[in-house]
């Protein structure tokens, strides 16, 4: 890891100095997103209500530039020199709008799929079918539930580590049962739903500006 990425990580317990207890766990947890993703992996990531909502945002800051530009001429000269050649009109809107991604999906938008399994199968089961399809060793499943208790990420996390993901959970102080079967688990110190999302907002986005700053930085 580059000192200026565990630095992101210093900054962002200066500004909340209450997650200093998290320091290794988030510097792990970088760790692991970065090695997934140098490998080809890519994250996936599930939760509920406003953790759903925290899954599709932590999607937008990693697929596109967040911090860092990510111009695909600087940082993917491959796909340039193809798109060149393929389609010399569109080059330049290519390179003046495309970014470089850091592959991620939600878990939680798929609303055709989840209605049908919940309907068809188990309700609880609708992100663990998505793992299952999905998922492969070496790939990471982020699992965000505030109280480490949510039976359907506790559902895709069981089915993630069967198949071989590594699994990255964010919850609250207790880590729950997530903390049992996660590889990192990064438990913010707070206790009620909202408090602990509190936390978790400018942890993820830690989380994303680090690995950013790793590969664009």
């Amino acid at each position: 890891m580059k000192n200026s990425t565990a630095e992101k990580i210093s900054e962002l317990i200066k500004r909340y100095p209450a997650l200093e207890i998290c320091r290794a766990d988030l510097i792990l947890a970088v760790e692991k997103i970065c090695t997934g993703f140098r490998a080809g992996n890519k994250l996936l990531i599930c939760g509920n209500g406003g953790s759903a909502a925290d899954s599709l945002h932590i999607v937008g800051e990693l697929m596109k530039g967040f911090i860092q530009p990510r111009k695909i001429e600087d940082f993917d000269k491959n796909f340039v020199e193809a798109a060149e050649k393929l389609f010399p009109d569109d080059i330049n809107y290519f390179k003046k709008n495309l970014q470089c991604a850091l592959p991620a999906i939600s878990l939680v938008g798929e609303t055709a799929l989840n209605t049908a399994v919940a309907n068809d199968n188990a309700a609880d089961l609708i992100f663990a079918q998505q793992v299952l399809g999905l998922g492969k060793r070496g790939d990471i499943l982020l699992a965000i539930s505030t109280s480490g208790n949510s039976a359907n990420v506790l559902y895709a996390a069981k089915v993630a580590k069967v198949l071989g993901l590594e699994i990255i959970s964010l919850t609250g102080r207790s880590g729950g049962k997530l903390k049992n079967i996660s590889d990192v688990t990064i438990c913010a110190p707070a206790d009620s739903a909202y408090t602990v999302q509190e936390f978790h907002l400018p942890i993820y986005h830690a989380l994303c500006i680090a690995a950013e700053n790793e590969f664009f930085g």
